[in-house]
């Protein structure tokens, strides 16, 4: 990760008002309220203060005020691997920090199967003002994430998206920009190999963000490295053992494997099938997402680069967005870009 650390927004408060414009709060609150009892005088020079700090009335506030925090939900995948469990730590932090303004709840959820995804969207309880959930392009997740707008409940998407639904925002990376940044690296790190196969394993084609990443990466290696054969994505639902697995059964079939690109996680496995057959160094492999074994395979020379996006930023920009939706406050496009960042050995923090 790139060591970024908390930037949760500070909002300009009622007390910064009163400091600002040299009164009392109880005069600045008065003002403000339209209660009488505040000079004209008095009145404008609070009102240019709320102008120069860009105060606005916190609707979580008065939440609060009345003894009601707003209530957030993350749905994160159950059997989480390293990305997904580094991504629910950093939610715990920023659920710290937001206490007691806003209160969040971790659920898990099989986001591989649709189904099990809907259900939890379809049965939330409606305790919560809003909902993070890693998402999964399927009819009826989309219909449930349009029901939960419809009731109020703001939405947003978190690493993998569901665009044709009514969520309000997503947080994550550029994924077809991943995928092609993916394609790009395997026909540069493959120099002046002059053909061969390249293997292909993703999680799920059923998440967006795995299906961008695997449209990105074959635009660019059939427009620009034709040469080189994609062979047909094999899933592994990010399981380190049906990743070993799937990587095995490439390397048997296609003993002149030249590349091998990782859209999803259980890299464990691979890197495993790599070492038995003695392809560690020989297979020029990328992988998604920097972690502690992606870390060590990449000083091992076993990965070939790492293209990352920052767990850490994305719960922070998570909470940020739905706490913005619930505030009525703007959204900063350009706090809440989450890019995409590409380790070797040579570069890593």
């Amino acid at each position: 990760m790139n060591g970024e650390g908390p930037d949760l927004p500070r909002r300009a408060t009622l007390e910064d008002v009163a400091r600002e414009a040299g009164v009392s709060l109880a005069t600045a609150d008065r003002a403000l309220n339209g209660r009488p009892g505040v000079r004209a005088v008095t009145r404008a020079r609070i009102e240019a203060a709320v102008t120069r700090l860009g105060y606005r009335a916190h609707p979580a506030a008065a939440l609060l005020a009345r003894n009601r925090s707003l209530r957030f939900v993350f749905l994160l995948p159950a059997n989480a691997n390293s990305f997904m469990a580094s991504l629910e730590a950093y939610v715990r932090d920023t659920a710290v920090a937001l206490a007691p303004e806003a209160l969040i709840d971790i659920r898990h959820v099989d986001v591989f199967d649709p189904s099990a995804l809907a259900i939890a969207l379809e049965t939330m309880p409606a305790q919560y003002d809003a909902v993070a959930t890693v998402a999964v392009e399927h009819p009826r997740v989309r219909a449930a994430i349009d029901d939960l707008a419809a009731r109020g409940t703001h939405v947003v998407t978190l690493v993998s998206d569901a665009p044709t639904s009514q969520r309000f925002h997503y947080v994550g990376i550029d994924n077809p920009a991943a995928g092609r940044t993916a394609g790009s690296l395997m026909g540069r790190f493959l120099g002046g190999a002059a053909e061969g196969p390249i293997g292909v394993i993703a999680g799920s084609l059923a998440l967006r963000d795995h299906a961008e990443r695997h449209f990105g990466f074959n635009q660019v290696m059939a427009t620009e490295y034709p040469r080189f054969t994609v062979l047909p994505v094999l899933e592994g639902h990010d399981d380190p053992a049906r990743n070993r697995a799937h990587a095995a059964a490439l390397l048997a079939a296609h003993p002149d494997l030249v590349g091998l690109y990782n859209i999803g996680a259980g890299n464990e496995g691979i890197a495993a099938a790599l070492k038995e057959t003695g392809r560690a160094q020989k297979v020029v492999w990328i992988a998604h997402e920097l972690s502690a074994e992606t870390r060590r395979l990449l000083l091992c020379d076993v990965i070939a680069t790492v293209i990352d996006q920052n767990a850490g930023h994305e719960a922070r920009s998570a909470a940020r967005v739905l706490l913005a939706r619930c505030s009525g406050a703007p959204i900063n496009p350009d706090q809440e870009r989450i890019r995409i960042d590409i380790f070797l050995r040579d570069n890593l923090p």
